[in-house]
């Protein structure tokens, strides 16, 4: 099979998908409408709550979902195939992962740009805020700590893109700058700006930059670097930092799946993969490959992106769709670039090299990833070392929007938990910063997994995060089904996709108990997600039976 044709096929796909679903969803199920308010300008406070246009909240909103785990999950989920890879990109987006997404945003904006977590407490319970707010601090937790450990691993493994990818920071000053104080129209900044990073990708090669080492090691002087990136950039006005640097790296990365498109297109390679491997030794694709690709096909944390920040910088209801339902299009075909990298990009005798098991799929996903698509490049005539250093970049950028997104996402939690329980010190944005950083921070120092060295303490957790990113995913689902359930409108929608997550979801978790057995902590862990997420259900099943009696 040609990955041409693949990539053609999956574009149309989206492409109808957008055209007539999500309008069918907009206009029939959530019923969205252009005269609603919005908190943008209902709060506008000049810190959190600050309307954008659409095109710069797509590019915050994508930039910051688009993490590096839509290119790991499927990058190691081609172990079973490059088949069921692409079937649960395509059809997991289209009709799961941007439902989703495109719901949290539109049920957050119509409360007041209230967390997903939050929301729990209107249409569960109060006791139900809790259990779900828990389960977002644990996910944002690790989150924070492994991504911060991945893209210092990136820069000193790749330091050809440290000056393009914290050159981006300026920029985005400078943008914010002209753009809200200046008034200036944003179209020639941005031209200027994209020219300029792609100058200092060149340049990075010319001129790769290292750091001194903490600790005996390079890894754990750029942990800290950006953890405390992550708290300047939590903490300061959106529009200063965060809108134009995620608009700015919205451009840059469409421009990289523009390029990746292109190398394809001009390759057109064979699949080199098996178009279904079940016999593998190894774990078995179900449940496994729906919370594996996870952020690719549908994913929890895009649901706190949506709630926690995107829906605060909505400034019309209607630019909802476009920026919940596209941006997950565009992490799908992410996605699917990454499944055709490493299905068609990597020779046959290299595939079965690194994919004969799964601990060595499991651990190459990244390194995969920049093989396949380097491959791609070359038949672009982009350089070897000119490609490498733009995939690592784009990589970084997705990573690096998803971190401080994520610290963000957790001091508003944090602040959210604080109102809950009276504890008003926890709604300063300092405080709630400060408690949102410092735990990763000390995790990612003061432990580490062996093999990876100091500053990987995060890893730890991280064989929880399909798991838990998919049960918040579908918890989130539920709470949209209550929500349009309570509004009296068709919600077959968002419980059927909710039904088949929850149930795939908690059916890795009992199989994750068991693969933990010999790990106290990971065992521990699993067992208390399972008790949150089943009392919390359980809470949700209380309540919409009280609704009915009551109607």
């Amino acid at each position: 099979m040609n990955a041409a044709v693949i990539a053609i096929v999956v574009i149309a796909l989206y492409l109808i998908g957008y055209r007539y679903y999500s309008k069918f969803i907009s206009e029939k199920v959530y019923g969205v409408r252009d005269g609603e308010p919005t908190p943008a300008h209902q709060l506008r406070d000049g810190v959190d709550y600050v309307p954008a246009g659409r095109h710069i909240l797509f590019g915050h909103h994508f930039a910051s979902i688009a993490g590096a785990a839509p290119i790991i999950g499927p990058a190691i989920a081609v172990f079973w195939g490059w088949v069921p890879a692409i079937i649960w990109v395509v059809f997991g987006t289209i009709f799961i992962g941007a439902v989703h997404d495109f719901g949290a945003l539109v049920i957050s904006a119509r409360n007041r740009g209230r967390s997903v977590g939050d929301l729990a407490g209107i249409f569960i319970s109060p006791r139900g805020r809790t259990l779900f707010l828990l389960m977002v601090c644990f996910l944002v937790f690790f989150v924070i700590a492994v991504f911060a450990y991945a893209i210092a691993v990136l820069f000193v493994n790749f330091p050809a893109s440290v000056l393009p990818v914290n050159f981006q920071i300026l920029v985005a000053l400078v943008i914010g700058f002209l753009f809200y104080r200046k008034k200036v129209p944003i179209l020639w900044p941005s031209i200027i700006a994209l020219a300029l990073l792609y100058f200092m990708i060149w340049a990075g090669t010319k001129f790769p930059l290292t750091i001194p080492e903490v600790m005996g090691s390079q890894v754990v002087t750029w942990v800290i670097i950006l953890m405390v990136y992550s708290f300047v950039a939590s903490v300061l006005p959106v529009w200063v930092l965060l809108q134009p640097r995620d608009y700015i790296n919205g451009i840059h990365l469409f421009v990289g799946l523009a390029i990746l498109i292109t190398g394809i297109m001009v390759a057109h390679p064979e699949m080199q993969a098996p178009a279904f491997n079940f016999a593998a030794d190894g774990l078995p694709v179900l449940p496994f490959l729906f919370i594996t690709v996870a952020c690719g096909a549908v994913s929890g944390f895009h649901g706190l992106v949506a709630s926690g920040t995107t829906s605060k910088q909505l400034d019309r209801m209607s630019h909802s769709r476009f920026v919940g339902y596209g941006g997950m299009l565009g992490e799908g075909t992410l996605a699917m670039i990454a499944t055709l990298a490493v299905a068609a990009g990597i020779e046959r005798s290299e595939w079965l090299k690194h994919y004969h098991s799964w601990e060595s799929a499991s651990s190459g996903g990244i390194a995969n990833f920049v093989m396949g698509t380097s491959s791609f490049l070359t038949s672009i005539h982009i350089p070897e070392v000119l490609g490498t250093t733009l995939i690592s970049v784009i990589v970084i950028s997705f990573a690096a929007t998803s971190l401080d997104t994520g610290a963000r996402i957790q001091r508003i939690v944090i602040g959210e938990l604080g109102e809950a329980y009276g504890v008003k010190a926890l709604k300063n944005r300092y405080i709630g910063a400060f408690f949102a950083i410092v735990p990763p921070l000390a995790l990612a120092l003061f432990a580490q997994v062996p093999g990876k060295g100091p500053g990987s303490g995060g890893f730890l957790l991280w064989p929880l995060f399909g798991a838990t990113n998919q049960l918040i995913a579908g918890i989130t689902l539920l709470l949209i089904t209550l929500y349009l359930r309570r509004s009296k409108k068709p919600f077959i929608y968002t419980l059927v996709p909710m039904v088949f997550l929850v149930a795939m979801t908690t059916a890795s978790i009992f199989f994750n108990l068991k693969y933990f057995l010999h790990n106290t902590l990971l065992f521990s862990l699993s067992a208390i997600m399972l008790v949150l997420a089943v009392w919390l259900i359980l809470e949700a099943v209380a309540v919409s039976r009280k609704t009915s009696g009551d109607s």
